[in-house]
């Protein structure tokens, strides 16, 4: 009979942590606290861009290649609207 040893795995030490309350709040400047909303509009806009600039490049598309560039071009949109924008104001 082969003798089986029993190792128990070295109990881990806990500590007491402190518990702590984080307050999140703006104050403008005059010193009241005010709630602030509509930080995320632009990532919005861009969201709805993104899609939009995908469905027209992919449908522009006929390839894998042309695939891949139209999903990157997606991605940085805004780019060329600055460079058209820009462009036309010269």
């Amino acid at each position: 009979m082969a003798e089986s040893k029993k190792t128990s795995a070295p109990k881990a030490k806990t500590t007491a942590s402190k518990e702590t309350t984080v307050t999140v709040c703006c104050e403008d400047s005059s010193g009241d606290k005010a709630a602030r909303a509509g930080g995320a509009g632009g990532g919005a806009v861009y969201g709805l861009g993104l899609i939009g600039a995908a469905v027209y490049y992919i449908q522009e598309s006929t390839g894998f290649g042309e695939f891949l560039v139209a999903c990157l071009k997606a991605i940085v949109w805004p780019a060329f609207v600055v460079y058209d924008l820009l462009q036309h104001m010269a």
